[in-house]
């Protein structure tokens, strides 16, 4: 399986992935904080690190299996000045969706905040796929709103997966 994880920050998806038995064949990174990147590097020497997301070209990838976001949430958070789209940090989810559209991978996974709804609106739009609203209060002790945009591709075109409300674990 090839992983190519956008914003991977200290490599958490990689934990995540190989906590359920996943060990990618190839996990591919792109992260620019120096700091998460040596915390990574200290778990995972075997990531190759593409750096810059703005930087990848899509040909100089694999097939890729699966692609996973957590795009910057600064700029869609109700917390922040809610500049969205006209935010630099906003205009990276660009960088999200033109991956997605030339790998075409066969699954993805992108997370971001709760958000103004034409904004959701227009990322679903861009995504093909609407999000599941989960709180992670379910799993652990944050109370966090969290949109994930589950889907996949097949023949070329973009497919929605529905996931389940996770158990709450109190």
């Amino acid at each position: 399986m090839n992983v190519l994880s956008l914003f991977d920050g200290k490599s958490g998806a990689m934990a995540a992935l190989q906590s359920i038995g996943i060990n990618p064949n190839n996990y591919y990174a792109c992260e620019i904080d120096k700091y998460a990147q040596q915390v990574s590097r200290f778990h995972y020497p075997e990531i190759i690190r593409l750096g810059d997301v703005t930087k990848v070209s899509s040909e100089d990838l694999p097939k890729i299996d699966l692609l996973l976001a957590g795009f910057p949430c600064q700029a869609f958070s109700f917390a922040g000045k809610q500049l969205n789209f006209e935010d630099p940090r906003g205009k990276l989810f660009f960088e999200v969706v033109r991956l997605l559209n030339e790998l075409q991978p066969k699954y993805f996974m992108l997370e971001n905040v709760r958000m103004k709804k034409d904004v959701e609106e227009e990322i679903n739009k861009l995504v093909g796929v609407k999000p599941t609203l989960i709180n992670s209060s379910r799993l652990g002790a944050q109370n966090r709103l969290r949109n994930y945009w589950c889907g996949g591709y097949k023949d070329g075109k973009v497919y929605q997966i529905e996931i389940p409300q996770p158990e709450d674990m109190g």
